[in-house]
Parts: structure tokens; sequence; C-alpha cells
């Protein structure tokens, strides 16, 4: 009786509140999920790509071959991968996770971002990239805690919210050159002397929304890596694609 119960309340709310596109917001055929024309237009990133910053190749490499961007400059990190390539519809997403009052967009990407957990570290712990106070005080949350709330429910995985904090407050990334963007959140991020225990001999998967010059994402391997951390993995739901950015 309380399976039939919940059954009709779940077809009674799906009529009502039938499930939506989170990009475009068409009603779909089933919740979280995207309608025909916006999975369409989604890049989804897979092999063959970089072993380290995950950027795609055009043909196939050994399973540990790297870009020459990494060659040449290694990136803080030791693995990085993404959904999906930053575009139209990847981008449209992560505006109403970020500046549209819609936490729950977070459970969505988390579903596409949970087939790469499995591929990384496995002993790894999830951990969202920190937003300074005064920007979660003004948008509410932080919408990659969000997501590796999301990932560490569905991958089974341990996450730790608040080992990594934003010392300072820095300023928009937007619009700054790769140079700039590095020079903005240096020294930005560190673990508290009390909780370096945690993190000495650990490896940790970060997480986050978007992937574009590897600023942020170089910063937070880095303060990990100085407080004893063994081995620093990043996912996102989008990344850049484009051979110039880390």
């Amino acid at each position: 009786m309380r399976a039939l119960v919940r059954a009709v309340g779940t077809a009674m709310l799906d009529f009502a509140l039938p499930p939506r596109c989170p990009s475009c917001g068409a009603t779909t055929g089933q919740p979280h999920s995207f309608c025909l024309q916006c999975w369409s237009e989604l890049d989804f990133l897979t092999d063959p790509c970089c072993a380290r910053c995950g950027i795609p190749f055009p043909y196939p490499q050994a399973a540990e071959a790297e870009c020459g961007a990494c060659l040449s400059e290694a990136p803080d990190y030791d693995r990085l991968r993404a959904a999906v390539a930053y575009g139209t519809v990847a981008r449209q997403v992560v505006l109403k996770l970020k500046y549209g009052g819609r936490p729950g967009v977070a459970q969505i990407l988390a579903l596409f971002m949970a087939q790469h957990v499995a591929v990384m570290d496995h002993g790894a712990i999830l951990m969202p990239v920190p937003l300074h106070r005064w920007r979660i005080w003004k948008r509410g949350y932080n919408q990659s805690a969000l997501l590796a709330t999301a990932l560490a429910k569905r991958t089974r995985r341990g996450v730790a919210l608040d080992l990594l904090r934003r010392s300072r407050a820095t300023p928009s990334l937007r619009g700054l050159g790769r140079s700039e963007r590095a020079r903005a959140v240096r020294g930005a991020f560190m673990v508290r002397d009390g909780d370096k225990r945690f993190v000495e001999g650990q490896s940790f998967i970060l997480i986050d929304d978007v992937y574009t010059s590897g600023a942020t994402a170089n910063a937070c391997a880095r303060a990990l890596k100085r407080a004893g951390a063994k081995h620093v993995g990043i996912l996102c739901w989008a990344r850049v694609v484009a051979s110039d950015h880390h």
C-alpha cells in the first residue's frame, strides 16, 4: 500500500511539475535529463585524451601520453577530467547553477561527472574548490560543494568540504588572460596547520564547475601538496578545449 501511495504521489507531482531540461527548460521524458536538442549540442569528452590535463587528442595515443603543453610545463595537479567541452549548453547549465538559484542542477551534472571518478585515484577523497565566505553569503551556496556532495553520494566516496580554504577574496577571473588569472589567485588557498594531518599522504579529487585556464586548479593543487597531499586530481563539469589552456 505504501508503495502504491508513493507511486501515485510521484505521478501526481510529475504531472504538476514535469521534469525539464536543465539548459533550455523544455519538458523532458524523465528527470535529470536534457532535451534532445540540448543533448545533441553537448560535446562529451572521452579517450583519447592527454593523460594529465584531459585535452582531447585527434587520434589514438598511448594510454599515458601527454599533450605538448603538459610536457613543456606540467601543471601542479596530477590528472584532470571533465564531462563535457565548454560550449553554449554547458555554459547555460553552469549559469543556472551559479547565478540562477537552481542548486538542484548539481544533481544532474554529478550524474555525468560520476563516470570519471571511477577512472581516477580509487582512494581519493572528493573536495570542492572553495569560495570566499563573502561570495557564499552573496550567492547562498558554493556550487562546487553541491557538486562534490552529490558526487560523494552517487559514487560512495568520502568528501571533505572545508579542509581547503580560500584565505582571501579574489576578483572575478572573467576576461583576464592566463598570466593575469594566475596572479589573481596566487596564495589565495590554504590548509590550516591544524588540518594538515588530515591531508598528509592523502589523495584528493578537486571538484569544480568549469576549467578555463587552470589558474584556480593549479593554485588549489599547490596548496594541497604543500600541506602534504600525495596526489591531486581535478574533475569538473566542463572544460575549455584549447591547446593553450591548462
